[in-house]
């Protein structure tokens, strides 16, 4: 394919040529910005475009057709259309100048032929939606797929010229908090009129109008007029195999003041469309550490991975899951001073996992293997309410308050059996352990932001009060049994119950004022003050049939206060294509804690000076170059100071380090980001390092009975070295477009292996690669890998280094035919082969759907899809950490056909209504790309 395509290339480069011109309004004036495009007069399908420079003039090179349409569009002024010839025995043929009429009246009127797909506006990108057509009832993820310089992958993630989208909007305001998936799966595409791309500057920066760097990749949604009038969304309903079922809608009102949405499903076919934090809560949240119940404690160290319930984001989940979840948000602007945003969400989860392991440990005493049994039964529901009110008091003066609060209730149930051989096979350990974690946690957090603006510009003040409590009560049972081989056979059998309530207070105040120094440099003075309070009260009981008897050496109960003073200043320059910020701050943190039980008391004080740089410089609107430096303190955590034995699992014990010291971080970090706006060809290059000094990690020893004891410590150093490139390109004659990402890591440090000191270096090399291609709306392919491979390499004994590789392949593809019928076929290769271990496992997966459009104007839709058709009902996952290599199987959801029904809302709840798009039917386009 690779030769075909250089060829094809080199064929079309012989009949390449140029287009040229300069633009002007009526009066003489000088057009700059406005977007020249080129569509084929055939299907007015886009083939490329250009920008007018600062004397109005534009050149578009490398046309290949030899009749194109011209279309010139600038706001304000009617647009321009005119279709051309390749000028023969002439590589370039020159407008001249074109002049724009300025828009009256009469020229208002929309015609679909004066759509322009793209449009530039400064620092925005806008696409016009209706030259990009999609299938009724598609949401905005499969819109956005269709928009040139825009990714969106497997889990819903969104790139926008090579960087990740951090924050939806519709209608430039926030659609359930900052999740941008929320928006992309449940927004009818239909309801959109334009998508804009941009980069978006800090709260800080949009307030005091001073240039800090910071961007946010964001993308607004417009909505058509038509949906800002009456309701719309859709409802879906599904049932299968074995009582699989599916259940989900969403219901949307807008207008030019409003936004109101109502989100809700339910299901056991492991969907849910939640974020990261919906799955911390669903894990009870950090407490779950302290809970009496079972822990699987993560060993630290470069490049150490995590355990738990993996994140939903569209992959397939492993275990049993049961989902259900509605919301409602409220977007309101009572006036142009006073705006409210605000939502509510509620889930509940019920997660049952089933999971072998297989651990093989590497010691300088001689290695050992570590293989158990576990199941689970996990059940929460959160509750979640944010709200956001801002009101503009007059000209120079501003007051924000934002507040968000939480409301979690988890039920935790886990029964494991373990064992411990050495490399002869010999048994060193054997247990088993029951569990069972009930309670609930709250936490609510209010920030109060004043902000005034002086008359001079660039001079402002501003204080932001802050005030936060996080509280939790649960209690916990835990059973276990533990027999040790070796010379003397032993036999511990314990039985306790444990309560434990934690409170948490947090409150503080941040001031930062800025003041012009002329030729656009700015000094900005800040001041932090943070103070946290922290009460922990856990009581563990040891159970002799009916008598508890309280535990001294487990319980804990202290108090703790840290105390943060922070002053700091930046200078910043913005002299037009750069911007250039250096900052200096003094951190000064001090620790009051008392251990009540055992009558001790633990104080800290740490001072760090802590600079910072960001450099951006802009070669234009899509060639940027950003460089940032920051240096950060970690403090270690009360948990970790205090000298108090944690033995949630009995066979690994955790124990607190009072001699901690600070960790002191130093990131650097360039980026750099290219789109032609052109040939729609990007690349973003990412490096970074991070060196830690006096880096916290957790120590490890184990004794003749195979008893692992965890104890954080600090080391020399560790050091993560590391990088990314995003290469995208189409090839227009085959409506195709690749991509290609390749990235590396690299991590160095060191940690403590029964006492003695070893250096550990872990290489990670990988990457992906895409192949999409679309032939109009009737065929959708796309074909990707994703590799990694990771190295692990022991100071004490290179004999142990870690070998292994992990692999994803898939393929889609999507065929549309005879207006009403959808077919996509979906397959998915894992594989995962360890060369230490001799580890292979391979797990294809297949999913089908066949669907028809009915009902009048295409309001209904009828699914018929089968899940795992070939019945692949495990999940694998592999990881390496700083002494062990380790594989986990876990139950998955086996093979299940779902026949479901799609019911379209239109704008007026009117669905059999059919007056055009308030009817809901399908809009015909003759644009598309």
């Amino acid at each position: 394919m690779i030769f075909f395509l250089i060829g094809f290339q080199l064929y079309g480069q012989n009949t390449r040529w140029t287009l040229t011109g300069s633009l002007e309004g009526e009066k003489g004036q000088i057009l700059q910005s406005a977007t020249v495009t080129l569509l084929d007069p055939l299907d007015s399908t886009l083939l490329a475009f250009g920008v007018s420079g600062a004397s109005g003039a534009f050149e578009i090179r490398n046309i290949r057709k030899e009749e194109v349409m011209v279309q010139v569009s600038y706001m304000g002024y009617a647009q321009f259309s005119r279709k051309i010839q390749r000028p023969e025995n002439a590589l370039s043929l020159n407008l001249g100048k074109i002049t724009l009429m300025e828009k009256t009246e009469e020229l208002d009127e929309f015609t679909l032929e004066d759509i322009t797909p793209i449009t530039i506006k400064k620092d925005t990108i806008e696409y016009h939606a209706e030259a990009f057509k999609t299938q009724p009832n598609a949401n905005v993820e499969d819109l956005l797929k269709r928009l040139p310089g825009v990714e969106v992958d497997q889990e819903g993630n969104i790139k926008a010229q090579g960087e990740t989208v951090k924050r939806v909007l519709v209608d430039g305001k926030e659609f359930f908090g900052n999740d941008p998936k929320l928006a992309t799966k449940n927004l009818l595409a239909e309801a959109i009129d334009k998508v804009q791309i941009l980069d978006r500057k800090s709260e800080q920066s949009q307030f005091t109008g001073i240039d800090d760097g910071q961007r946010e990749k964001t993308i607004n949604l417009k909505l058509k007029e038509d949906y800002k009038k009456g309701f719309f969304g859709n409802l879906t309903g599904g049932y299968g195999s074995d009582n699989r079922y599916k259940l989900q809608g969403n219901l949307n009102r807008f207008s030019e003041n409003q936004q109101l949405s109502f989100l809700g499903l339910s299901n056991n076919i492991n969907e849910q469309g939640f974020s990261i934090e919906d799955y911390i809560n669903f894990q009870g949240g950090i407490q779950s550490f302290a809970s009496g119940g079972q822990v699987r404690i993560t060993v630290g160290g470069p490049g150490g991975g995590s355990a738990g319930i993996p994140i939903n984001s569209g992959q397939r989940l492993n275990g049993i899951m049961n989902s259900h979840a509605y919301g409602a948000n409220l977007n309101q602007d009572f006036n142009k001073n006073t705006k409210l945003r605000s939502s509510y969400f509620f889930n509940q989860l019920n997660h049952q996992i089933t999971q072998d392991t297989e651990r093989l440990n590497f010691f300088p005493s001689g290695d050992f293997t570590f293989e158990e049994k576990s199941i689970q039964d996990n059940q929460s529901s959160n509750h979640r309410l944010n709200l956001i009110i801002d009101q503009k008091i007059d000209s120079l003066n501003s007051l924000r308050s934002t507040t968000n609060a939480q409301l979690n209730q988890t039920d935790r149930f886990g029964r494991s059996i373990s064992s411990t051989k050495d490399m002869d096979g010999n048994l060193l350990n054997r247990g088993e352990r029951s569990n069972l974690t009930f309670g609930n946690s709250y936490q609510a957090n209010t920030e109060m932001l004043l902000r005034h603006r002086f008359k001079k510009p660039g001079k402002t003040i501003s204080a932001n009060l802050t005030f936060g409590i996080n509280a939790s009560d649960y209690e916990g049972i835990l059973y276990a049994e533990n027999e040790f081989f070796g010379t003397e056979e032993e036999v511990e059998i314990l039985e306790q119950e444990n309560t434990q309530q934690n409170q948490n207070l947090n409150y503080g105040v941040n001031l930062a004022y800025t003041e012009p120094l002329g030729g656009r440099k700015y000094l900005e003075l800040v001041y932090n003050f943070t103070q946290n309070r922290n009460e922990v009260n856990r009581e563990v009981f040891d159970r002799d049939g009916e008598s508890l008897t309280f535990n001294k050496d487990l319980s804990n109960k202290f108090n703790a206060i840290y105390t943060y003073h922070r002053p700091g200043v930046n200078i910043s320059y913005n002299p037009g294509k750069y911007n250039f910020v250096a900052g200096l701050a003094m951190q000064a943190t001090s620790l009051n804690g008392e251990l009540v039980l055992f009558n001790e008391s633990i104080k800290n004080s740490f001072t760090n000076l802590l600079p910072s740089m960001r450099l951006n410089y802009g070669f234009s609107n899509t060639k940027n170059l950003m460089f940032n430096y920051q240096t950060s303190v970690n403090e270690p955590g009360i948990e970790q100071l205090q000298p108090v034995i944690n033995n949630a699992d009995p066979l690994n014990i955790f124990i607190g380090n009072p001699e901690l010291r600070p960790a002191f971080n130093h990131s650097w970090q360039a980026n750099y980001n290219s789109f032609d706006m052109g040939s729609f060809v990007n690349l973003f290059i990412n490096a970074f390092v991070n060196f830690t000094e006096n880096a916290i990690v957790n120590s490890q020893s184990i004794d003749e009975r195979q008893v692992r004891t965890i104890r954080p410590v600090n080391v020399r150093n560790n050091t993560l070295v590391g990088g990314n490139i995003n290469f995208g390109f189409p090839i227009k004659p085959l409506n195709s477009r690749f991509n290609l990402g390749p990235n590396l890591n690299y991590s160095r440090g060191f940690n403590l292996i029964n006492a003695l000191e070893d250096q550990i270096k872990i290489s990670n090399i990988g990457g992906n690669a895409r192949y999409d291609f679309n032939w109009k709306e009737s065929v959708n392919l796309g074909l990707s890998a994703n590799i990694s491979t990771q190295n692990t390499a022991y100071a004490f004994n290179p004999e142990q280094n870690q070998l292994f590789l992990n692999q994803n392949y898939n393929a889609e593809i999507g065929l549309n035919f005879l207006d009403k019928y959808a077919v996509s076929w979906n397959f998915n290769y894992l594989k995962f082969n360890s060369r230490t271990t001799d580890f292979d496992e391979s797990i294809p997966l297949l999913n089908f759907s066949v669907s028809r459009l009915v009902l009048k104007n295409n309001m209904g839709e009828i699914k018929l899809s089968g899940n795992n058709l070939l019945n692949q009902n495990i999940g694998v996952a592999q990881r390496a950490d700083i002494n062990f290599i380790e594989q986990t199987i876990t139950n998955n959801l086996g093979r299940f056909i779902l026949l479901s029904f799609t019911y379209k809302l239109n704008s007026k709840l009117n669905p059999m209504n059919a007056s055009g798009t308030q009817g809901g039917g399908m809009r015909m386009m003759q644009i598309r790309n």
